[in-house]
């Protein structure tokens, strides 16, 4: 049995971009703590994106991953991450990839357990002093490890490190069937920590044929965050507005 292939609209896909533009964001002062609705969502991919966007906006950042597990051992013994080499690569290579990333692991488990496989113990503590800035000027963008209530550290979930943080959060959410309920707990979970969320952006991780589905139209009559889409391998449209005056 054929699959019917159904194409949008143009008039609906016109639509659905200037409803998107209408929805763009100020850059906050501070920075953002990027997080997912679950693991492999894309945060990664999304975030190096975001910082790609700031940085055209000529907004100095410093970028954490703070904790970083599922890493690989190059011949030399060292330990070469995956998320935290692309951050430090859409911020121009500004910054080294220890201080981007000082906690890395072998295991592709929560940080902490793969800590705990190389006989270290992960504290929040010790999260949070690696998210400190350099420059007290600079934007920070932390992406967390996983979803906002994974575990994160021996005494701490993400969401924990999002909280000492408060920064506004992106919550990144795989674009796929279930993604409105995973959507609107995240969001639920996220403003439950008093934390403001300054948008949710929906990440097509696999490539899928134009459909009936779509998400952001069914997420939006429920929250009020701004919600962003990004196709599958394709570019995230503009976020950000850019700023009329000062930094």
């Amino acid at each position: 049995m054929h699959r019917r292939r159904v194409t949008i609209p143009a008039r609906l896909a016109v639509a659905g971009q200037l409803a998107q533009n209408a929805a763009m964001l100020t850059p906050d002062a501070n920075g953002y703590f990027i997080t997912g609705s679950d693991t492999d969502v894309g945060k990664t991919y999304i975030s190096c994106q975001i910082i790609a966007q700031l940085r055209r906006l000529n907004i100095d950042l410093e970028t954490r991953k703070p904790a970083e597990s599922g890493c690989h051992e190059d011949a030399g013994g060292v330990l070469r991450t995956h998320d935290a080499a692309a951050l430090q690569q859409a911020n121009d290579n500004r910054e080294s990839l220890e201080r981007i990333n000082p906690f890395r692991y072998r295991a592709a488990l929560a940080p902490h357990r793969a800590a705990r496989l190389e006989g270290q113990r992960i504290e929040l503590e010790a999260l949070l002093d690696a998210c400190s800035r350099d420059n007290p000027a600079s934007r920070l963008i932390v992406e967390g490890a996983g979803g906002f209530y994974s575990p994160l550290a021996e005494n701490g979930l993400n969401a924990d490190l999002a909280s000492a943080l408060q920064l506004p959060v992106i919550i990144v959410v795989a674009d796929r069937i279930g993604a409105v309920s995973q959507a609107l707990m995240t969001l639920q979970a996220v403003t439950s920590r008093h934390l403001p969320v300054a948008a949710i952006v929906l990440n097509q991780i696999v490539p899928q044929d134009a459909s009936a589905m779509d998400n952001a139209a069914d997420l939006s009559p429920h929250c009020d965050t701004p919600i962003f889409c990004c196709a599958y391998n394709g570019s995230l449209p503009p976020m950000f507005e850019a700023r009329k005056n000062g930094r």
